[in-house]
Formats: C-alpha cells, structure tokens, sequence
C-alpha cells in the first residue's frame, strides 16, 4: 500500500495550490474536501488516490463543452468524485476540465489530433493526453495505467457517427458508466441535414439519437436516461446527451429512457430552428 501524503503537499501535487503556503491557506479557511468530508488540518495524512476537492477553485474555462456535460451530470446524477475517467475527443478539453472540477482521480484526455489539449490541462498531473488516436479502434493495450479501475467515459466526437465508437468503448469499459453527446446532424446522414449543417426536421433528430440507442444495446450497454443539452452545437444544433451503463443490470432499456427521450427531443424542437 502506497504511503499516505500530507494533505497540503498532495494539493501541490495535483495541481490545485501553486504552493504550501497557499495549500495551507485553503485548508485552514475550511475549503478543502476530502472524500466528500471538509478537512481543515494541512498536515492531515491523506491516500494518494483519495478525492479531494477544491471548492473555491475557479478556473478560467477552456471551452463551452465543460458547460454541457456538467448539466448532463446533474441531470443523470453520475457521480465523478475519485473516479478515473477517459475522454474521448478531448479536443482542448472541456469534458476534461469539467471531470477535473468535480474530483476525478485521473482524467485519461484523448484525440486524434495533436497539440490540441489545453496547456493548464496538460500540464495536470491528473491529466494523461494520448494523441493521435483514433477512438474507433481504440483497444485496453492503448490506455495507460490509472490509479484506479476505469469506470467512467465520457464522448464528445465530430464528423463520425457514434455507432462506430461505442464497439471501442465498451472494450475500454468492462464495468461503469458512459456519458455520451449525441449530434443528430452527423447521425443523420448527409442528404438530411440542411445548409450550414443544420439538422431543422425533429423527426429525422429523434430517428439519430434512437440509433445510436439501438447500437448502445447492441454493444452491450444498458440506456438508463436522456436529457437536451443545455447548450447549442457549435453550428446551432440541438445535441442529447444519454447515459449508458455497463454494471450489474444486462444490456437494454430502462423503464425511466422513453419519458427521459421524448421529454429531450421535446424541448430539442421547441427550441430548434423552423424547418424550411
């Protein structure tokens, strides 16, 4: 077993105190978390891969998709704490920085391009890039050690249907949870989606998102939930995130997905440009 650390050097550490005196600052003023308990004691000895939380940490964000997830989050009640997690299409790495915030162990930040990663990302050592990957053949030889299980992924990816990444994902995931963003326009197929990339026809929005369902359960995966995300697409699409699980319970639907999807694509056309 790996020797406990002071509580004021582990926040170094990882990142979240530029020194010990400013570590210390944070304990003592009561902002510091420790497994979802507030410790006040800078000496306090600590597990390497315990969950520690720096509520009054405000980074600058790196982008609109931490935004995103952090409403799916809420809405599925995914818990982020300790866990480690790969982000698949970490692009500069908004999911990354969200999963950071709420108290991931590690954060596995991977892309098929190169160089993209935010720097106070990268420099995290919570963070692991692996780039110049592509997701779609994705395999466990790929990944590097974590200092827990991988139990959580999260999916953000452009210009390739979801159908063809999650095969990858549950061979990286034999147990735990998978958040992932649905973008009906690149579901859709070319010939449905309008000007500008814009998906306008709800109908041809709830067929993507149900096929991706269908290949979700397929793969081995059990749909637990859906919910609208509480942005816009880059282009101004309407984007669904749902929640799949690989647990204890065999691949399907749960009783909650059909009010959870129809309620989502409800709001998705209230919101949605007219169809022309």
């Amino acid at each position: 077993m790996a020797p406990k650390v002071r509580l004021d050097r582990l926040l170094v550490e990882r990142g979240l105190a530029e020194s010990r005196e400013k570590a210390q600052a944070v304990i003592l003023a009561g902002e510091v978390e420790v497994e979802g308990r507030r410790a006040d004691k800078p000496g306090m000895p600590v597990p390497p891969g315990a969950a520690v939380v720096v509520r009054s940490i405000r980074r600058v964000r790196v982008g609109r998709a931490g935004e995103k997830l952090e409403g799916a989050l809420d809405v599925f009640g995914v818990p982020v704490a300790g866990r480690s997690a790969l982000d698949i299409g970490a692009s500069i790495g908004g999911f990354t920085e969200c999963l950071l915030r709420r108290g991931a162990l590690c954060v596995i930040a991977l892309d098929v391009g190169k160089g993209q990663l935010h720097w106070s990302l990268r420099s995290d050592p919570r963070v692991i890039p692996l780039e110049g990957i592509n997701a779609r053949y994705l395999q466990v030889a790929d990944l590097p050690a974590t200092p827990s299980p991988l139990d959580l992924v999260v999916c953000d990816v452009s210009f390739i249907s979801l159908t063809m990444i999650l095969p990858a994902v549950a061979r990286v995931l034999p147990e735990g949870d998978a958040v992932v963003l649905v973008k009906p326009q690149f579901e859709a197929g070319r010939g449905k989606v309008g000007p500008g990339g814009i998906l306008k026809d709800p109908s041809v929005r709830e067929q993507a998102v149900r096929g991706v369902i269908s290949a979700a359960v397929r793969t081995g995966f059990r749909c637990l939930a859906a919910c609208l995300s509480p942005l816009l697409g880059a282009e101004g699409n309407r984007e669904l995130f749902l929640h799949l699980s690989r647990w204890q319970e065999p691949p399907g639907l749960s009783t909650g997905l059909e009010e959870s999807l129809r309620a989502a694509l409800s709001e998705a056309e209230a919101g949605a440009p007219e169809a022309s």
